[in-house]
């Protein structure tokens, strides 16, 4: 069962909807472009339920925070 918010789905912050109440980090990281990173990994935690089978879409979306965070300084 999907939740609201930074749940496993991400379905809604997937297609860009915006909830009412929708959670800060939900909304972050949709400013940050990094939210198709984020998607694959939600996807492979809800698939596996372990983050350690999942360390290519960590490392990804990581790497792309990272990204982001150098290009705003």
């Amino acid at each position: 069962m999907a939740k609201a918010g930074h749940g496993w789905s991400g379905a809604a912050a997937a297609r860009g909807e915006e909830e009412e109440g929708e959670d800060p980090l939900d909304a972050r990281i949709a400013r940050s472009g990094c939210l198709e990173q984020h998607r694959q990994l939600q996807e492979c935690m809800a698939e596996r339920r372990d983050w350690r089978h999942c360390q290519e879409q960590v490392r990804a979306f990581g790497a792309c925070m990272a990204r982001r965070q150098q290009q705003r300084q």
